[in-house]
């Protein structure tokens, strides 16, 4: 059995993650913690059939698991990666602190120094372009929800040098969950009911430079610019993408559909939707799915719609993924 602690259990990532390992056959949870409920029991914090005493980060036994997974804020997870990296643990780490491959770029985006540049690069934790090094590393950046289906969205494109314009267009909705369980007036549910609220438009949102420097690792001298339009809609999880992309206007979309075929054939949580079928929000709604659909609405003009749950495969499915790999399992363990 695969021993595992998860770090920020009571947020919604990190109870989504213990949610799906309670049902993995390889994987016992050995501890649980949360800064606010430490001493609890889970079930008294969310009602239900798990339950586990709660402990805080300070009296976490790193030493007694193997895997370590992280659903802290940005900042506080570093800190604590440290600490389970040096207990002898392997580390998925959910946050934003690992993702970025530079300090000079974390510091772009995040507005302030990183606390551990030598750590820097970390593998990026999307099985799907980077299984290989996720199997051999100790520490991995999962990605964040926005990036994965993005990244997932377009990267048939760039891996066939297919895309004639490197200025990528993203209207994305996600689910209220995405912005995390604190209280803040703008998730209330009278600020967000009955309504679909941007955010964060144009070329400002974190996510941005993870998004952009991915891509760039695959773009075939095409220096990727992702203008990004986020907006919070009145479910609770849920995520979709519409991407606008410039390609090749010989191209028809059966030519394009064949490339995502053939660049998925083999990816177990990925799947191109048939001709006429657009992806939405249920196609993948509790799994560790990504859902896509390509449409050519005229020459050289390609919109593909990109669909995952923004707490499974955008958070604690696809961390449970990379967990499966650095720890020699069966990468779909658990999660089918």
């Amino acid at each position: 059995m695969v021993r595992v602690g998860i770090c920020g259990v009571t947020g919604y990532a990190g109870y989504e993650a213990l949610r799906w390992l309670t049902r993995h056959r390889a994987v016992s949870v050995v501890f649980a913690t949360s800064e606010a409920q430490a001493g609890k029991s889970l079930a008294e914090v969310y009602p239900g059939p798990l339950d586990i005493v709660l402990t805080s980060v300070e009296d976490a036994p790193f030493d007694q698991v193997d895997v370590v997974l992280l659903a802290l804020p940005h900042g506080a997870a570093a800190k604590v990666a440290v600490r389970a990296l040096a207990a002898g643990a392997k580390v998925v780490d959910f946050s934003a602190d690992f993702r970025l491959d530079t300090p000079d770029r974390y510091a772009t985006w995040y507005g302030h120094a990183h606390d551990f540049p030598e750590m820097l690069p970390v593998p990026y934790g999307m099985p799907e372009r980077n299984r290989s090094a996720i199997r051999s590393a100790r520490l991995v950046a999962a990605p964040g929800c926005y990036p994965t289906s993005v990244i997932l969205g377009t990267m048939p494109l760039f891996d066939a040098g297919v895309v004639t314009d490197g200025t990528i267009i993203v209207d994305a909705k996600s689910g209220i969950s995405g912005a995390g369980r604190a209280a803040k007036i703008n998730t209330l549910f009278g600020e967000t009911h009955d309504t679909v609220t941007p955010y964060n438009i144009g070329h400002i949102h974190r996510h941005v430079g993870e998004m952009e420097q991915e891509l760039a690792k695959h773009s075939r001298g095409i220096s990727p610019t992702v203008l990004f339009h986020p907006h919070l809609v009145p479910v609770v999880r849920g995520m979709l993408s519409a991407i606008y992309v410039r390609v090749a206007p010989t191209l028809s979309e059966d030519d394009i559909r064949a490339l995502y075929l053939a660049r998925y054939a083999d990816e177990p949580f990925v799947r191109v939707l048939p001709a006429g079928t657009l992806a939405a929000m249920a196609h993948t709604t509790n799994t560790n799915m990504c859902g896509l659909s390509v449409t050519l609405t005229q020459p050289g003009w390609l919109t593909i719609m990109s669909s995952i749950d923004n707490l499974a495969k955008g958070a604690a499915t696809q961390a449970i993924q990379c967990m499966n790999l650095m720890c020699g399992l069966d990468e779909t363990e658990g999660l089918q």
